[in-house]
Parts: structure tokens; sequence; C-alpha cells
């Protein structure tokens, strides 16, 4: 089921977004035995997420596959096992050929294992063998990312699998529905632009202070 309010809603940054979406989880009384963002910009909240659950934190690496006339305009998603999640109307619709696709497709993936293991450093990967899991990001738009994210979680024998996000198109989070066993959202807002929109900062997250939060729970575990 999928859970957001359709009001008005602004968040002052990252963390306050953390800071109410954990609200919301827990107000759905949501269990997790781990929590895993979507970097770089899902690991501020899923710091804040990790915490209010007191379960740890780990990411989940997807990177988007661009247009060639726009890098930003989402054809898919890929995840850094290699899976992919492709648009496959909008590839045709564009004129898209198979080889620009596949090309574009093992370079994002390229990318997302390299990160995945920078941020991991010498720890392992997490097993997830039926567990249940709460992926978080800041927003999603067309969902393509999560898709991605949400599918290797899967390949990976979650036994149950909860996207949390602070802000989402109604249209989108309803879709990704099918992806999930349960979709939480603080809001579902009908006019919707961009993700950055809803929140009065939204830097950029460097890859430095990305693994800051997640070495944060290491410590403490520690």
């Amino acid at each position: 089921m999928a859970r957001g309010r359709s009001g008005p809603v602004r968040f002052a940054d990252r963390a306050d977004a953390g800071r109410q979406l954990a609200a919301v989880l827990d107000d759905h009384d949501v269990e997790a035995d781990l929590v895993l963002a979507i970097p770089r910009g899902g690991l501020p909240l899923g710091r804040a997420v990790a915490d209010a659950l007191g379960v740890p934190l780990d990411v989940v690496v997807a990177a988007k596959i661009g247009a060639p006339s726009n890098p930003e305009f989402a054809i898919g998603a890929v995840a850094s096992d290699g899976s992919a999640w492709l648009d496959r109307a909008t590839i045709d619709r564009l004129g898209l050929g198979a080889g620009y696709v596949e090309r574009e497709r093992e370079r994002e993936a390229d990318h997302a294992r390299g990160k995945a293991e920078r941020y991991r450093g010498d720890r392992p990967a997490p097993d997830l063998a039926g567990r249940t899991v709460v992926v978080v990001d800041d927003g999603v738009a067309t969902g393509s990312t999560a898709i991605a994210a949400l599918r290797l979680v899967r390949a990976q024998g979650a036994g149950r699998v909860v996207l949390a996000v602070p802000v989402g198109p109604p249209d989108t989070v309803e879709a990704l529905r099918t992806e999930a066993d349960d979709v939480v959202c603080v809001a579902t807002p009908p006019y919707f632009g961009a993700v950055g929109q809803f929140y009065d900062r939204f830097d950029q997250v460097s890859d430095e202070a990305a693994i800051a939060y997640l070495d944060a729970g290491a410590e403490r575990r520690g």
C-alpha cells in the first residue's frame, strides 16, 4: 500500500526530510532489519531512518541511463550487479539503437559497481536473504533508479522490501507499488517538476560526506 499526504510539502534539507520520513515510518509501525540508501542523496535520509529504526545502514547503488541529448533524462537505470530496468517506450520513441543502450548500460554499471566498492571500503556487502529491507532515497521523479535498486534487493533474496521516500509524483509512487511490498512517501503532491523544488536546500552531497554517514553507524556499532 502506498502511503503519503497530497497537500503542500516543504523540507528544509535532506536531514529534515529524513526526520519527517522516519516519523511517518514510525506512525505506520514499519519494522526493518536493515536500511539501504541510494547514494548519494539518499544517505543523509538513510542515516536518520536507520537511527530511528535502530538498524544498520548500508547502500544499494543504481545509476541512471540517460538519453544522448540529455543525460539527466532517464531512459532506464542499472544496478551495481549490472541488472537494468529500461523504459522501452521512451527508448523506442527517441529511436535509440540497441548499441547505444548497451554501451550506456555497461558504462553506468561499472560506475555503480565502483561506487558501491568505494562506499563500503573493506566492509562486506550485507546478507539480505530473508530480511526486511527499507530502501531510502531523497525523492523520486520517474522512479527509474528506485526500480533498479528495488530489483537488485529482490534479486539478493530480501524477504520483504519497503521503499521509503519523502516526496514523489502520485503516478510514479503508484507505479512503484508493483516493485515493493510497501511504499511509504511523506507527500505525493500533484504539482511536480523535480525533487529539488520541495527542498529549501538541495545541495549536491559529496562522496566524502555520503561515506561519513555510513562510517558514523559503523563507529557506533564498533
